[in-house]
């Protein structure tokens, strides 16, 4: 179930708000010129740093991988990031924002158990 297109969609909008999340706290809490770039910077590195572990042969990543990552790692670093980015909306005080992404996000990964129970068991 979790690797169906609409799924996917979903997932794939959950990790552009959790981005945007980061931009718009590093924007906020960076003073003068250097908020442009730290609010380009941070979205890029944690995407970056995200897409780079992952689980070999996950199907809603294509399967392939720069680093290889134990499943319970990746889905701590999932974790991490999708309620990192609602922990950003809350401190750049967008605190309705951050907590219907974070109950969206439960919802979310309540209905995608499936895949929960494959990265714990890879």
């Amino acid at each position: 179930m979790s690797n169906s297109s609409a799924v996917l969609l979903i997932r794939f909008l959950f990790e552009l708000v959790a981005l945007g999340g980061f931009a718009i706290w590093a924007w906020r809490r960076t003073p003068g010129h250097w908020r442009i770039l730290t609010a380009v910077a941070l979205p890029v590195a944690v995407g970056w740093i995200w897409g780079s572990f992952a689980v070999p042969g996950d199907e809603s990543r294509s399967g392939e991988t720069d680093v290889d990552t134990p499943g319970p790692v990746r889905l701590v670093l999932e974790l991490a990031v999708f309620f990192g980015g609602a922990l950003a909306f809350y401190k750049a005080e967008f605190r309705r924002t951050a907590l219907a992404f974070a109950a969206a996000l439960l919802v979310f990964h309540a209905v995608s158990y499936d895949r929960i129970w494959w990265l714990l068991q890879n």
